[in-house]
């Protein structure tokens, strides 16, 4: 099914549509749409990894209506109804749509450049669980099942390791030892979850610096992409921010040497997420915030490295050692993290009542 002729089911006036694609996400299709001057942004959702698209509507439509009702002056981007009153359009193809107003003069950053950028983001993320810190989570579908269950990614690192590319899992050797040797961390997050140490809330799931919308002065205006919002603990969203904004360079990069961790970045996202969120967190999430980003990175590892032992069924790959040298980039964050551990727990007092 063609844009276009999802458009119809909007009822705009006969007249010329524009449409481009937009950004460059790698999960959903997008669109900006010119329609009279007026502009908005067209999805197609990726049914190969949100499996319910309807639960998506529903969860958007709930977390919508909640936050009007009881923060109304919270700006969340609601997706425009269609003709038949639906926000999420099913065609005839088995594809799913969904459309919202694009806010005008509003910017994404694709790479996080300055204190102030990881600032904005924590703290627009913060603020967005904090203001649904009430809902009732029993009402949230849960879209992409174990999408942070380390249990899981553990089992199948070790499923790949004994039933995966023989000669992967050899060339892999060194950094599949270092992964093994930091177990502890998943028994880390077992004991928290285990014993009620951590809160389950509404998360986002997906806190790169691309999912918030800035202003021409780079104030952050609010958070988007809300396929990932269902329940969750707060390691996913904290710890996802460390993960992707505390090094200069991406898990794409190759050269190790330039993987390192800034700590003014750090004081950022700690500060920007604590401000609205400082008393919302219970005592032992305070103190597991330096916790929470390493397990974010050492998830990825594992399942970077899962994949490539795999051959690349999942993520895929643009070459030979993709997942493999995304894996190695992972390895050396956690190391450069861990190092910082000791310092980065005792910046905590600055922000939390610890």
């Amino acid at each position: 099914m063609s844009p276009a002729s999802i458009l119809k089911q909007y009822y705009f006036p006969d007249t010329s549509i524009d449409i481009k694609p937009l950004g460059n996400g790698l999960i959903n299709h997008t669109f900006l749409v010119l329609v009279d001057e007026k502009k908005f942004v067209l999805q197609q959702i990726n049914i190969n990894v949100f499996k319910q698209p309807q639960a998506i509507a529903q969860n958007i439509s709930l977390v919508s209506n909640f936050l009007e009702q009881h923060h109304p002056d919270y700006f969340f981007i609601r997706p425009v109804k269609a003709g038949n009153g639906d926000e999420m359009i099913g065609a005839a193809d088995g594809t799913y749509w969904r459309l919202f107003p694009f806010v005008e003069g509003s910017h994404t950053i694709d790479v996080v450049q300055t204190e102030n950028h990881a600032y904005e983001a924590a703290k627009q993320f913060g603020l967005f669980a904090k203001n649904l810190s009430h809902f009732p989570l029993e009402k949230l579908a849960t879209t992409i099942p174990d999408f942070h269950n380390l249990n899981l990614r553990t089992q199948q690192f070790h499923s790949a390791l004994q039933n995966g590319n023989k000669q992967r899992v050899q060339l892999a050797a060194t950094a599949i030892n270092e992964l093994q040797n930091r177990m502890h961390l998943a028994q880390q997050f077992n004991e928290r979850i285990i014993n009620g140490q951590w809160k389950q809330r509404v998360m986002h799931h997906d806190t790169k610096i691309s999912n918030v919308l800035f202003d021409a002065n780079n104030k952050a205006i609010c958070v988007i992409d809300p396929d990932t919002i269902m329940p969750g603990y707060f390691f996913s969203d904290a710890g996802d921010m460390m993960r992707t904004c505390l090094s200069p360079v991406s898990e794409e990069e190759t050269d190790l040497s330039k993987i390192i961790v800034r700590d003014s970045f750090f004081k950022s996202i700690v500060q920007g997420y604590a401000e609205p969120m400082g008393d919302e967190l219970t005592p032992q999430e305070q103190k597991d915030f330096v916790l929470a980003g390493k397990l974010m990175i050492y998830m990825q590892s594992l399942r970077f490295l899962t994949d490539f032992s795999n051959n690349d069924v999942y993520y895929g790959a643009r070459y030979e050692l993709h997942n493999y040298n995304r894996a190695l980039n992972q390895i050396e964050l956690l190391k450069r993290a861990e190092e910082k551990e000791e310092e980065w727990s005792r910046w905590l007092l600055e922000y939390f009542n610890l």
